[in-house]
Formats: C-alpha cells, structure tokens, sequence
C-alpha cells in the first residue's frame, strides 16, 4: 500500500500514499467481506441448487399459473400477499412466497412447475438468501446500518483505486512484474500491484454502480424536495408502484393464465417472470406481472396490474424514463442477471481478484512495519495480522463450515436455516480469535483449514445427495458439478499454499490467500 518510489514523493503524492495506506488498513476488512459475498453471488442460484438437493429437478415448462391457486390459499390465509417466480434457466423449481410483514410472516416454499406439488421445504436461505444480501446489507437492517456500511465502503473502493494510480508511478510497467522467487514483502506488492492493474476497471465500474443502485438511501434529499417528502409518489413515478386498499369485502381471483396471455401479447411474447397477489381473497385483490430482463443488460421494470376479480388491467408501468433507463442498466452490469455464461466467470475471476488486491494490501502493511513495531514494543501490527487473517481466510473457512452444516444438519430440524447461520459467524469469530492467538502459524492453519473444509463438503455432498462430481454432470445439474469442482480447485490451491508456508521461516507470506475459492 506504499508508495514503491525509491525517491522522495512530492507532498501530493505522500498524502495521497497516506490515504491509501489507511483507508486501506481501516476498511480492508470490510471491503474484503464485501467483495468476496459479491464473488459467490455472481454464482447464488447454482450455489441454492448445491444446498438444496430437493430442488434438483429437470428444467420444465410451466403447466399451470391457476395450479398454484390452491397451494397459495392454503399457505397465505389471512396474509396480505403471495407471489411466485417462474422458472429460469438456471432456477428449475418455482418459488412460492407468503408474505406479511406486520405478522414477520415471510414463507418461501418451492414448487415442481410440471406437476404443481410443493417440494419439501429445504429449511436454508442458501446462496441467494444468504451471501447475496450479505454482500450489500452486511445482514444489517436496522437503521439501513448495513447498507450506509456498504456505502462508505465503495466511496473507499474508489478512493483507493484513485489513490493507488496516483502513487505508482510505474503502475503500468508493475503489471508485467510478479517476482514470486523473491522475498515475501516484494512478492506481496507485485501481486498487489498486477491485480490492481488488471481489476482496475471492474473495482471501479462495481464500486460505482454499487452506489449508483442505492441512491435514494445515499442520496434522499433531491427526491425528497422534488416529491415533498411524498416517497410513495416517487416509487409510483421511479418504480412503477400501484397500490389500493382492501374494500373489506370476499372476492375471488379471476385465471393468472389469462392475465399471463395478456401481458404476453403487451410485452411481445415474453411471459412474466413474476406474478404476486396482493389483497388475496378481497374483493380488491389485485395481481402485478413483471416483465423478465434476463436477454438484456438493463433490469426492466415493466410491470403490468390486473384487478383481481375481472383480470382487466389496471395499470401498466414501462421503464421508458431516461434517468431510470440508465440507473437500470447500471444496475444490470452490477447484477449480471442476464444470460451470458461466459461474462459471468469472469466476473467471479474478477472478483477474486479483488479479494486478493485487497488482502495483499492488508499483508503488505504488517510485513513492511513487522520488526520496526517489534521494536519499538507496539501492538499495531498484531492487532492487524490478526483482522488481515480473520477477514480474509477467515470468511473463506466460515463459508465452507456454512455449506458443511447444510450437509450435516437434518432436514425439518426447526430453525436450520438459523443454525447455518450460527454456524458461519461462531466459525468466522474463531479464525480472528485464532489469529490472534497464533499470529505466526495462523496463515498455515488456516489454509490446511480451507483445504480439509473443500474436501469434507464435496465428500458430505456426495454422501448426502449422491450427486458426486460425475453423477450430477450426467445428470445435466452443472451448477452441482461446478460447485464441487471449484471447491476441489480451491482446496488444492490450500494444500499447495499451507506446504509452501511450512518451508518457509518468513511468517505471513501472501500465498496464504490464494484459495479465496
């Protein structure tokens, strides 16, 4: 994170290399977090598929939207809302949710689209209900804490990719420089300098847009002056929001097929990818259709309403505003939800490499300032090795320990998704516990953690399910097969990284970080 010029910086350049350093050391940890939650995110669904066994059907049609009338009256009795999403090429089950959020009611089942049977309740949040929130809430709601968290650490991001331009000098020349036979201090600055140059434009581009996704919690004033503090008017004029009141009275659902058909034809052949009820049972009821976005880059917001009785529409909302055009396309190229399989490894390789440019910043800070703090009697260094160690293969081993609970825990055991969740954060809270403890040996220990951790819940997954590698590529249930295989990857990777840290005598070298698979 220092300033490599062997001359004396300018007094810009030394501020800024001051900048750099300590809003490197400050944030590291959460942005590390941040980057690596985003990394698995890229790849939720397959990872849903690899915790939730039960949902590993054959891709099918759809054969009724009216079937799921029954099954939603059963689960959503006095509730003000269901809804469905539809089979995705990468999602096969669709996924009925119940939801009130006066009662904390906010049930999630998933259905066989061909027969329209509920599927046993796989009793996890997954990848989509777990990692994919954690990446920009933190799982942080009360006062939006967790998202202001996320906030402050793009406005970081940024800050330090500019900063980090401005005290290279040779920052261009560094990216073909990796001397890996050297000393571990020069080798953790090579990488940290190729992987910086190289992510240059995807940290940017995601830090940005990041910000760019929230703006009404970052920046609620102008909204706020323009409607009046009127927020529902502006989600009607921004989001395409309808809403309207119970009238108190039974009433029944006219066919969802119907109105299926009828937003087709709207939306020229393309079926909704989600259907929600709201007002079920009123003589108010009303039905909202979304408009799928997964062939392009922006994430529409065309929505359709339909009063629930008669099926006529109510209301149609097109996402044909400049402004919001482009805040939705900025928010596809953050998302990546479109189909496009190639791009998305690459974001999943970009966003390791993210992970490593901000954990070899973390290490190049100790090793530079290990012995002038030992003699000196400070504690700065320890107390950094120790978050550098539990932020970086700390969370690695806590996600796996997330996904060997899923495959330890029995199914309809009560509160499992919650155990999972225990498990990941005691798990986390123990690798900076140990960092601390150990600070010389916890990156080895750590990494012969990683590698036994991969290993275990491949073999558990295939104990469990008997969706070995092979057997579940036959099966055509790729995003399983490539679970394990990147695990495999990874923890060979560990194994590789935990021998060469045994021969050596320097401590926290950057190999250490190299299985942030």
């Amino acid at each position: 994170m220092n300033a490599q010029d062997k001359g004396e910086p300018g007094s810009f350049r030394l501020a800024m290399n001051q900048l750099h350093t300590w809003a490197g050391v400050v944030i590291g940890g959460v942005l590390f977090a941040i980057f690596w939650m985003g990394t698995l995110s890229v790849f939720d669904r397959e990872i849903d598929r690899w915790m939730m066994p039960m949902t590993r059907i054959a891709q099918t049609e759809v054969a009724s939207l009216d079937a799921l009338k029954p099954i939603a009256d059963r689960m959503a009795r006095d509730v003000d809302q269901w809804s469905v999403v539809l089979p995705t090429e990468r999602v096969p089950t669709m996924q009925l949710r119940v939801y009130e959020e006066e009662r904390d009611i906010n049930d999630v089942r998933h259905v066989d689209p061909a027969t329209g049977a509920l599927l046993d309740d796989p009793g996890s949040l997954g990848g989509t209900g777990f990692f994919f929130p954690f990446h920009f809430s933190l799982h942080l709601r009360a006062f939006d804490l967790g998202y202001w968290l996320v906030g402050i650490a793009a406005m970081a991001m940024l800050v330090l990719s500019v900063s980090g331009v401005i005290i290279h000098k040779k920052l261009f020349a560094d990216f073909f420089t990796l001397r890996i036979v050297r000393k571990p201090q020069r080798t953790t600055l090579d990488l940290h300098n190729v992987t910086g140059v190289l992510g240059l434009p995807f940290n940017i581009v995601m830090a940005l847009s990041g910000l760019i996704i929230f703006f009404s919690i970052y920046m609620p004033t102008p909204q706020s002056i323009v409607y009046g503090g009127d927020k529902a008017a502006f989600e009607r004029d921004a989001y395409g929001d309808f809403e309207r009141e119970k009238a108190g009275r039974p009433g029944g659902l006219a066919s969802l097929d119907a109105m299926q058909a009828e937003a087709k034809r709207r939306w020229d052949g393309e079926a909704p990818y989600f259907v929600r009820v709201k007002n079920p049972g009123d003589a108010n009821a009303y039905v909202e259709m979304r408009r799928p976005y997964d062939r392009g880059v922006t994430m529409s917001l065309d929505k359709i309403y339909f009063d629930g009785p008669t099926g006529r529409v109510l209301n149609e909302f097109r996402t044909d505003k400049a402004v919001m055009t482009a805040q939705r396309f900025i928010s596809g190229i953050h998302f990546i939800q479109f189909r496009h399989w190639t791009l998305r490894w690459l974001y999943f390789v970009c966003g390791l490499m993210g992970c490593v440019l901000i954990a070899t910043g973390f290490l190049f800070w100790v090793q530079s300032r290990r012995k002038k703090h030992a003699k000196l009697g400070l504690r700065g260094v320890a107390v950094v090795e120790g978050l550098a160690v539990g932020s970086t293969t700390g969370i690695v081993i806590a996600t796996l320990g997330f996904l060997i609970a899923n495959r330890l825990l029995p199914l309809g055991i009560e509160g499992r998704a919650g155990l999972e969740m225990w498990a990941f954060y005691l798990i986390w809270i123990g690798t900076f516990a140990h960092g601390w403890l150990r600070p010389r040996r916890a990156w080895v220990d750590q990494s012969w953690a990683i590698a036994t951790g991969a290993v275990l819940a491949v073999i558990l997954n295939a104990i469990t399910t008997g969706d070995h590698p092979i057997h579940a590529a036959l099966r055509g249930q790729w995003g399983v097969a490539g679970m394990d295989l990147v695990m495999l990857a990874g923890g060979a990777v560990a194994v590789l990284t935990a021998l060469r840290l045994s021969g050596r005598k320097a401590a926290t070298p950057v190999a250490a970080l190299a299985p942030a698979e």
